[in-house]
């Protein structure tokens, strides 16, 4: 932070009338300084990292990335206030994982109270992530794309093109035909987010996208292997055997 009450930050949000409302707004509180106005998602990943601020004041609702999967993809602990007028159903998730949000349109007073909130926990700022996503999720919504970070760049991978999702210690790794990425995530969040019917976990360490599946062999007693299209193999556990046989069945 550039001075000891200074609240440095970000605003991310694609209407631009928006963003000029909450930057006149936020005159009233010269505390806090914007670094920068984002009109997308992209935009955003870039900014903090660039900046790395305190606070980003976050839409939820953009085009190509929207404000879950831009927390996805930051590695720069901050406060997030979401700016939005998204569903009741996700306000549940951001009084558990955001410092606050501010329902459009929102006051004046409204805002000066998220501010003092922002003021009370900048000194445990947290690195948002993926949970934050599968929180808000409805239960029959299942993740339809995977955000990762490729060096400078944003890969959006769709779930059409995904073969398999391997656990790598603290990681897991996507891959899709001969190309594989990385990403800060659990296996098991995202066993929850994706649709079960077509993403079954047939081990502890993979997911399968049941398409890709050619023809299941026997490997060792209760052992299996799956075989896919382009000949990868991947092992099945028997709960994984259970679970993949009630799918093809």
């Amino acid at each position: 932070m550039s001075g000891p009450e200074t609240i440095r930050a970000i605003i991310v949000d694609d209407e631009k009338l928006a963003r000029q409302y909450l930057v006149e707004l936020l005159r009233q509180h010269p505390q806090v300084e914007v670094l920068a106005e984002c009109k997308n998602g992209f935009e955003a990943v870039k900014a903090v990292s660039d900046t790395l601020p305190d606070l980003l004041f976050l839409d939820i609702q953009m085009p190509k990335l929207n404000g879950f999967e831009v927390l996805e993809l930051l590695e720069h602990p901050l406060a997030v206030v979401f700016v939005t007028a998204y569903d009741e159903y996700a306000v549940k998730a951001f009084d558990a994982h955001a410092v606050d949000y501010l329902l459009k349109p929102f006051s004046t007073e409204r805002l000066a109270e998220a501010i003092e909130k922002v003021q009370r926990n900048l000194k445990q700022p947290r690195l948002p992530g993926p949970e934050l996503k599968e929180a808000a999720r409805a239960a029959d919504d299942y993740q339809k794309r995977i955000v990762v970070r490729d060096g400078t760049s944003v890969v959006i991978i769709r779930d059409d093109d995904i073969d398999f999702i391997q656990a790598e210690d603290d990681y897991v790794s996507i891959h899709k035909r001969d190309k594989s990425w990385l990403k800060h995530q659990t296996l098991a969040s995202l066993e929850t987010a994706m649709d079960p019917q077509r993403f079954v976990r047939i081990h502890r360490s993979v997911i399968v996208n049941v398409e890709r599946i050619a023809r299941i062999e026997p490997y060792t007693k209760d052992r299996y292997l799956a075989i896919l299209k382009d000949d990868t193999r991947l092992p099945i556990s028997r709960s994984g055997h259970k679970r993949i046989k009630s799918i093809l069945s």
